[in-house]
């Protein structure tokens, strides 16, 4: 009993499952059991029982819920019998739900019946594990769902509505659900209208458009109650006090992919019940002093500029549409004549092509992270020539310049478009792809979809950066786009820089633009291996 007692034992049984007998154990942090044998039964001695090797272990932290069976379980019957040769009738039973780890990073919900001798002992084992799962502070309780109903394949509706809101039902928590109705609606109604005091977390159902509504949203909306003037660029941006959640629903769902490492439904909405977090970087986009928007995945000048705007009339294909304005602007073979200045990252703890993968724990966002305050107050010491020390200035013609705060993975491009990318570090990295012919562009594109790096052509580079500026040659020609929002021709002369934790912008195509790090949390992990 003494192992027991280290481990924080709260209950222990001998139940029914199935055609076994099995001792039920409780800890405070692991639900486990595991089948007494035969030779076992007469003289169970539940004090040793866990020096034995147990047969399913659950973390508690990933139990859904647990509820009393109400009605006779498809397996009652056989225990029933099974039950009589041991001269004891089973009639009551709960049930608990809890996640199983599938292949691919999937999660699944599944259930487990345990058959009780008396009416006490269930509701006894009930209370336990309702008691250990309410102390869970990080589960959310209350959630506000916004719904693309036209994003992807137009299944976000169905999509939550068999999928999820059944998940969130089972796990006890409320919801309101909100079907956008046009471009922007989520995002006006976080900023303007939205009550947020009586809820956890914000639930966005679609692709990677309204997940980007929700950030700028939010985000805005958490500057103006800061009294934090957007419109400056050196402005230490504002967390979110609410985390954002993501069920993928769209055509691409990179930011969900990049984080949680599969498409799934299922599996992220389990990752939002469980309460699983992680800090992602914000970048915001300024030209002129005036602020420009946000972004956290890829933002595009040149060639994906190009096939955004291009594909934007061909919505109705779905996502189809980015394949067929791919070929158009790839037979166009346009580039980009401009000047790059860029504040490269000063650490060396990692770099673009490093070959290391950001998951669950990684050491180089934690240090970041906890550097955050010192970084801080460290750059508003630094005076405006020191701030413009340090810059890296190239000039050329380009057929894409491209920013990306995270791997920006998906389905057809498993590794990303940089593959060794951080979410939460307050960096971006910065990949300039030179003119070059349309052959060499090609094996650059196609080696997005497979191992080999596509970073090892002479024509490309890629700096891991602060913050970037870019000034076009042209302003008729730039466009400078967030690849997770509707494209918008944007003036020459912009700037990015990151905000670590919040936001995460660096200096990018066209006017000054600026990337800043601040933190937003979003309701799902970074998958590791398992």
């Amino acid at each position: 009993m003494d192992k027991q007692q280290k481990l924080g034992l709260l209950l222990s049984s001998r139940l029914f499952k199935k055609r076994t007998d099995v001792e039920v154990v409780l800890n405070r942090t692991t639900l486990s059991w595991r089948e007494i044998q035969r030779s076992q039964k007469q003289d169970l001695d539940i004090g040793n029982s866990l020096d034995a090797a147990v047969s399913q272990v659950v973390p508690v932290s990933e139990i859904v819920s647990v509820q009393k069976t109400e009605e006779q379980h498809s397996e009652t019957s056989s225990a029933h019998s099974r039950a009589l040769e041991h001269n004891q009738l089973f009639l009551y039973a709960f049930t608990v739900s809890y996640v199983l780890r599938a292949s691919k990073h999937q999660w699944r919900c599944t259930d487990v019946v345990f058959l009780c001798p008396d009416l006490t002992v269930c509701e006894q084992w009930i209370r336990a594990i309702s008691d250990q799962l309410s102390i869970l502070a990080n589960r959310p309780k209350s959630l506000l769902v916004y719904i693309n109903p036209f994003g992807g394949k137009r299944q976000g509706k169905w999509i939550y509505d068999q999928k999820v809101a059944p998940l969130f039902s089972k796990a006890c928590i409320s919801t309101d659900v909100i079907v956008t109705e046009q471009p922007n609606h989520a995002r006006n109604h976080l900023e303007t209208k939205a009550n947020l005091d009586k809820y956890d977390g914000v639930v966005c159902v679609g692709g990677d458009g309204i997940f980007s509504e929700i950030v700028h949203g939010l985000v805005t909306r958490t500057q103006d109650e800061n009294k934090v003037d957007l419109n400056d660029s050196e402005a230490q941006l504002m967390p979110s006090a609410l985390r954002i959640g993501i069920i993928p629903a769209g055509s691409t769902d990179c930011i969900c992919f990049s984080t949680v490492g599969t498409n799934d439904p299922v599996t992220s909405a389990l990752h939002i019940i469980v309460g699983d977090s992680q800090p992602m970087d914000v970048c915001s986009v300024h030209h002129n002093s005036s602020f420009l928007r946000f972004f956290v995945s890829l933002l595009g000048y040149g060639f994906y500029g190009d096939v955004l705007t291009d594909s934007e009339s061909k919505r109705w294909l779905g996502p189809t549409r980015y394949d067929l304005a791919g070929v158009k602007t790839f037979l166009n073979h346009n580039y980009y004549e401009g000047t790059i200045s860029f504040l490269p990252a000063e650490d060396n703890m990692s770099n673009p092509r490093d070959k290391l993968q950001c998951r669950s724990g990684c050491c180089v966002c934690q240090q970041r992270s906890s550097s955050k305050a010192r970084d801080m107050m460290e750059e508003k010491k630094k005076s405006v020539k020191d701030r413009r020390e340090g810059w890296t200035v190239l000039s050329g013609k380009f057929i894409a310049i491209n920013t990306a705060c995270i791997s920006c993975a998906c389905p057809r491009s498993p590794k990303g478009l940089s593959p060794s990318a951080h979410l939460a570090d307050g960096t971006m990295d910065l990949i300039l792809v030179r003119e070059c012919s349309r052959i060499d562009f090609l094996r650059h594109l196609l080696r997005h979809t497979n191992k080999d790096d596509q970073f090892d052509h002479q024509f490309v580079e890629v700096h891991r950066v602060k913050k970037f500026h870019f000034q076009p040659c042209r302003t008729e020609v730039s466009s400078l786009e967030d690849l997770s929002e509707i494209p918008r021709r944007a003036p020459s002369d912009q700037h990015a820089q990151p905000h670590r934790g919040v936001t995460a912008t660096p200096p990018t195509a066209a006017g000054p633009a600026t990337a800043r790090s601040c933190p937003i949390m979003q309701f799902k992990s970074v998958s590791s291996a398992s």
